[in-house]
């Protein structure tokens, strides 16, 4: 099976080429894109000598998604990883991800870190931050309650099923959106343990407890579109 792993990246000169480094050990076809960095994340991962993408200015996480999950596709991707650039997820999960695609059993498949590994690092508040969007997902978007990681960024997905999930929402809204829409469509889905690694560089640069309220506003906004 053709593989690629699609990297956004904002920013990201310092974790950029640990983070394709590390993915390149079970994935060797790669596309970053460059959503806008003001800084050399771009000429470091063409240096590293993956496919790059850039956007001329920062679009957001799910437009980038997009950008490369096309151009994933268009390079004969058979299965597409979306992987964050920040060198959170454990690069050793994605056998495991990839395994429910390989053998036929899902389209789709969610890395989850509340399914007995460990989220090393991860602060209470943000354990409460991710509690109260799976209720979020539970009762406003439909999302079934089995999902134990609402907003989880490690994700893969057949071609079919990538050419399929058409999200719309640019922006940290499209980790709800994706989920409702792999869990409402009739793709079968699965979630499988991945391990995260915090650390205080990434905690400064990810979500913080008022971003669920811009979440919320996202889809609330996209829901009229």
């Amino acid at each position: 099976m053709k593989v690629f792993a699609v990297i956004p990246a904002f920013n990201e000169a310092a974790r950029i080429k640990d983070t394709i480094l590390g993915v390149s050990q079970f994935v060797p076809n790669i596309v970053v894109v460059d959503d806008g960095s003001a800084d050399q994340t771009a000429d470091i991962a063409k240096a590293v000598g993956v496919v790059v993408l850039r956007h001329a200015v920062n679009r957001g996480q799910g437009a980038a998604l997009k950008t490369g999950t096309v151009a994933a596709l268009e390079l004969g991707a058979e299965a597409v990883i979306h992987v964050d650039a920040d060198g959170q997820h454990d690069p050793e999960s994605l056998p495991v991800l990839l395994g429910p695609l390989e053998k036929r059993e899902a389209d789709i498949v969610f890395g989850s870190r509340f399914l007995g590994l460990s989220a090393d690092g991860m602060p209470a508040g943000r354990r409460w931050l991710l509690a109260l969007a799976r209720g979020f997902n539970a009762y406003a978007l439909g999302i079934p309650r089995r999902v134990t990681d609402p907003q989880s960024g490690l994700r893969a997905m057949s071609a079919a099923a990538a050419r399929g999930l058409n999200f719309e929402q640019d922006r940290m809204a499209h980790c709800s959106e994706i989920l409702r829409l792999a869990t409402r469509n009739g793709w079968r889905w699965q979630e499988v343990p991945t391990r995260i690694r915090y650390t205080a560089d990434s905690l400064a640069k990810g979500q913080k407890p008022w971003d669920a309220l811009r979440i919320v506003w996202q889809l609330f906004i996209g829901a009229f579109r």
